[in-house]
Formats: structure tokens, sequence, C-alpha cells
């Protein structure tokens, strides 16, 4: 029996509560559409600036996020999300960055990582993928925005090849949890994406996507991150799958292909409290 990772403890945001544990003062989560002050197709938590919202609005949602997480939002880190693969680490010096402006955050950026405390990753999303993930002995943590472009280009993959050559992590040690997102049940695609799969990476897993009709097909992003994951070395024990379907869920998750379009944006989030 598959056991949810991520668990709700308050309105605004579902923790991750598989990871309690693993480091001191770990703070995890990805939020929810409820408890903010956005109206109308942003009701009520918005926290994406992109999105034609009122920025005021949008920077007290923030602020909301913050004190329920008891993390200081002048510690958070935004970035410009592009659905390119490119990661950036992170440290002290950009915490703040697109804080109040979606132009100032880290410039097209789908992966943050860090492995200082006192600094709060944060990544929209309305359907996405996003990807946890955290070594433990060497307090690292990271995450990143996979739609279907980040994920057919191996963002996952390139985060674990980031912390395998340049932080020294043996990638068996690292654990991922792929979080809330549009599942197979809501998610058909074209030819176009399904074209884009590499294959070759995936010929020995179950294949992530099924014919609808003609040129149509149910994708499941999820366990295609899974599989990509496992090709870059996660041992399959260390990959947890949340089992929220963003779209589905109405009344907990923006979705943009459900709304069409017009929607707000989650946040997913990570960060190591200063007293650690």
């Amino acid at each position: 029996m598959t056991v949810e990772p991520f668990k709700q403890k308050e309105t605004t945001f579902l923790s991750l509560t598989h990871w309690e544990g693993l480091l001191k003062d770990l703070t995890v989560g990805f939020t929810t559409k409820n408890g903010g002050v956005s109206s109308e197709e942003f009701s009520t938590l918005n926290l994406g600036l992109h999105v034609h919202d009122q920025t005021q609005n949008v920077v007290n949602n923030r602020e909301i996020l913050a004190r329920k997480s008891s993390f200081s939002i002048e510690n958070w880190v935004f970035a410009e999300q592009i659905h390119s693969t490119h990661i950036e680490k992170v440290t002290h010096k950009e915490r703040g960055k697109g804080l109040h402006s979606y132009d100032e955050g880290l410039s097209k950026s789908d992966g943050l990582y860090t492995n200082e405390s006192g600094v709060m990753l944060a990544l929209c999303f309305a359907d996405c993928v996003p990807l946890y993930f955290i070594a433990p002995n060497e307090s690292l943590i990271g995450v990143a925005h996979a739609g279907w472009k980040g994920t057919v280009n191996d963002i996952a993959g390139e985060m674990i090849g980031r912390w395998k050559n340049d932080e020294g992590v043996n990638p068996h040690d690292v654990k991922v949890t792929i979080g809330p997102a549009i599942g197979p049940c809501c998610y058909v695609v074209d030819q176009r994406v399904i074209s884009s799969i590499n294959k070759d990476a995936i010929k020995h897993y179950p294949l992530p996507y099924s014919t609808v009709s003609e040129g149509q097909y149910k994708l499941d992003l999820k366990s295609l991150n899974k599989y990509l994951l496992l090709n870059a070395g996660v041992k399959e024990e260390n990959i947890t799958i949340s089992q929220h379907c963003t779209s589905c869920e109405n009344d907990t998750f923006f979705s943009h292909r459900r709304d069409g379009g017009k929607t707000g944006r989650m946040l997913s989030f990570i960060g190591i409290n200063k007293e650690a």
C-alpha cells in the first residue's frame, strides 16, 4: 500500500512528513490554494507574481505562508522559471530574490539547491511536477520544476548530476520526493510531447503513457520522472511519489489545465532554519 508522503496540517500547505527527522529544523512542503487574500481566479492563496494578480496580494500571501511555516520571509528565494533544466546553487547572498518582483528572481532557473541553513528555496507550480531532493549526510537540499519540457529534458537527472560532480554526493545517498502534480487521469498530450521522450532512457520500464485516441495520449509525468531518477542512480527505495492530482482536487489546488490557464500558482518550498 502506497503511503502519501504529504499531509495537510495547516490550511495553507501540505507538509512533507515523510522526511521528518532527516535533518534538524527542516521545513518542506507544498501549498494549497486556500488561506490567502487573492480573489476571483486567484482565490485565495496565489503565490505567483507572473499571473496578473495584484502584486500586493501575492506579497501578502507569501508573508502569510512565511508566518505559517515559521520561516522568515526575507530568507525566501524565488526564480524566473522558463521550463528549462538550468539549476542554480543558492547561498545566503540570494535571500530575498524575487520576493517582490518576478523579474528579480534567479534568472531563467528551474532548479535550486543549497547546503546553507537560513535559506528557503521556492518554486511556482500549477500542474507541473515538483521534485524535492535531499542528501542528509551533506545537509544538501534542492527543488526542481518539471513540466513536460523539463521532464523530457531530464532536469531530475541534471540535479543528481550536479550533486555528484560538484558536491561529491553519491546518487545512492540522495532521497527524492515527487510532489503533487497533474496525474495521467487528467493529463492528455499530443504526439509532439510523446515524441520528445527519450525512448531509450525508459526502455526498461513500463510505458508512462497510454493512447486515448489517434495522436492523443495520457501521460504520467510523475512516473517518467521516477524512471529518469533511477537512470541517474537514485535507489528506488529512496524515491517517494505523492498521489495528489492537482487537476482532480479542485478544492485544494490550482490547475493550469483544469482552469484553462486562468489560475494562481502554488509553491514548493524547502529550507533548513538557521538554528540547525
